[in-house]
């Protein structure tokens, strides 16, 4: 039995008063910033420092986007960045032996078949997404070491500036390739999410993970595709990384899938899973972006920005909790 458009919309719950609520209060959160940073500082509206805001927002923006699918689906991926370093560290060992195109294709289909392990072990094995990730995060990272002998790795010197194209500016007002790629996967996977019966579904799963296998929906099958364009996005952000870096290592982004899931859970989408959008993780990470480029540009202590940033995380999953409670 397969399940129809209809059947997957009846099992996805219409957004109520409460989401609408909680998107307002985040766009407003942001406008607020914005009017705050444009009136008390004269750098923020200028091209450079948008241009830097949009640069600064890619990778994590791909990994929020990734947090947000994973999510969404009811279930929570920690490995993105040991996904994002082993990817890098591929791509560039591939780069040496190859060149630089099949590097890169290496490193997204390295990080495609990660994600596909991710969800091969939480459906077949049941362990509960939060343990599985974290162990194959240890698993990936410690590969990664493995191969590069904890060293940092270089694409070789006549392959090195065509490896970093990635981190050039484009004719876009300077515009970097890995700010344009970054849009264009967003747009895809909001897309994706929002438009298609495949989206639909993976708000069913994560929704009511029951009702959706009872009508027809093949969860295992989307739980392991989500996965896996989480681990693309992934190591799209690893080649970002080290493009701007001019290498890899396994300790490439340690930590940052914190800040990602953070967006996710700031802009709205809701850690029980069945609710969220791209649009609203895209929003989290403007805020976080936001809020470091005006400590920056402020002039204040950063030592103070993870503390603002907890706080964020905190509000807005105690939010979410009180606007469940009131509807059910």
């Amino acid at each position: 039995m397969t399940a129809t458009t209809a059947d997957v919309k009846d099992v996805k719950a219409a957004p109520g008063r409460s989401a609408r609520l909680r998107d307002l209060g985040i766009v407003l959160g942001v406008v607020l910033i914005i009017v705050v940073l444009s009136v008390s500082t004269s750098t923020f509206l200028t091209t450079g420092n948008l241009v830097n805001l949009l640069d600064q927002a890619a990778v994590v923006g791909l990994l929020a986007t990734a947090a947000t699918l994973v999510i969404i689906s009811g279930s929570f991926d920690l490995s993105i960045t040991a996904v994002l370093a082993l990817s890098a560290i591929v791509a560039v060992a591939v780069t040496n032996v190859a060149g630089v195109g099949p590097g890169m294709v290496a490193g997204v289909l390295a990080g495609a078949v990660l994600g596909m392990i991710n969800g091969i072990v939480v459906v077949r094995i049941k362990v509960h997404s939060f343990i599985a990730t974290l162990a194959l995060s240890i698993i990936y990272r410690g590969v990664a070491v493995i191969l590069t002998a904890g060293a940092i790795v270089y694409p070789a010197e006549d392959r090195a500036t065509a490896f970093q194209a990635l981190s050039w500016p484009t004719v876009l007002g300077g515009v970097t390739a890995a700010s344009l790629l970054f849009l264009l996967v967003v747009a895809v996977c909001w897309i994706v999410l929002a438009r298609t019966t495949f989206g639909r579904r993976v708000y069913a799963i994560g929704g009511n993970e029951e009702a959706a296998r009872l009508s027809g929906i093949r969860v295992g099958q989307i739980k392991v595709a989500v996965f896996a364009i989480s681990g693309v996005c992934a190591a799209l952000g690893g080649l970002i990384l080290a493009a701007r870096g001019g290498s890899a290592q396994a300790s490439l982004a340690t930590g940052m899938e914190m800040t990602a899931i953070a967006a996710a859970v700031v802009g709205g989408t809701s850690v029980m899973g069945g609710e969220g959008a791209i649009w609203r993780g895209l929003i989290g990470v403007l805020l976080i972006t936001l809020i470091g480029n005006g400590f920056n540009l402020l002039g204040w202590d950063t030592i103070y920005q993870q503390v603002v940033q907890g706080a964020l995380i905190l509000g807005a999953v105690s939010l979410d909790r009180l606007l469940r409670g009131r509807r059910s």
